[in-house]
């Protein structure tokens, strides 16, 4: 009979070292999405310009954004852009007529 509780006591020794291996492993799971996620903050705070920018781009931007069905060879949406001189505006519609229209999203300075 003693040898039986020491069999029973023995399993759950075994049984207890499973879960703490369990534990472990899904606390290192944890730890390690965290990092990612305070890695992708940093970086999108980096480039957003700041912390806060980059909580307001989350919060408002992201749901707004989505993928158009423009395709290669479509005609640009009409909207009033900014020239070079970045006093003058213009409509798209008034400079697609007899010379090309580059139109560039982004800033490059």
């Amino acid at each position: 009979m003693g040898s039986l509780l020491l069999d029973r006591g023995f399993a759950g020794l075994q049984f207890d070292e499973e879960v703490l291996g369990v534990k472990k492993a899904f606390m290192w799971i944890g730890i390690s999405v965290g990092a990612l996620l305070v890695i992708a903050f940093i970086a999108l705070s980096v480039m957003a310009g700041g912390p806060k920018d980059a909580v307001y781009m989350v919060r408002y931007a992201l749901p707004h954004m989505h993928r158009g069905n423009l395709k290669v060879g479509d005609a640009a949406p009409d909207a009033r852009v900014f020239a070079l001189s970045g006093t003058e505006t213009f409509h798209i519609r008034e400079r697609t007529g007899a010379k090309p229209l580059v139109i560039v999203f982004g800033s490059f300075t």
